[in-house]
């Protein structure tokens, strides 16, 4: 694997029991998260906020990944993020891409289909 593989990996890992303060460490000060079906989220401390409240209602979130591929600072990886919260578990079909640069994650595209997060939340 990749050192940015590797990073994408440790980093999906760790929204099974989620620190927003660990994960918004592992942005650039500039980063974008794009969760595809919603407006991006623009800087480090935007997306720890960010963070702060989707983690709010939940224990945390499974990310199962069941293919990465990566191309230099690239990854991509088809997954099925199981939110764990609100007394169920929620699973949640997802492409993602990450752009690493210098060991840091400075964009982070998700895309899935929002009307699951609805149906199953509210929305």
């Amino acid at each position: 694997m990749s050192a940015a593989e590797d990073l994408v990996t440790e980093f999906c890992g760790l929204w099974a029991d989620p620190d927003p303060a660990v994960l918004a460490s592992y942005f650039t000060e500039d980063a974008v998260y794009h969760n595809i079906p919603m407006d991006p989220v623009k800087g480090r401390d935007e997306i720890r906020e960010f963070i702060s409240g989707f983690v709010a209602a939940f224990d945390g979130i499974d990310f199962r990944i069941h293919k990465q591929v990566a191309s230099g600072g690239t990854v991509m990886n088809e997954r099925t993020d199981v939110l764990r919260g609100m007394g169920k578990e929620t699973p949640l079909p997802v492409m993602g891409v990450f752009e690493v640069v210098d060991g840091k994650i400075a964009v982070w595209r998700d895309y899935f289909d929002m009307g699951a997060i609805t149906a199953a939340f509210g929305g």
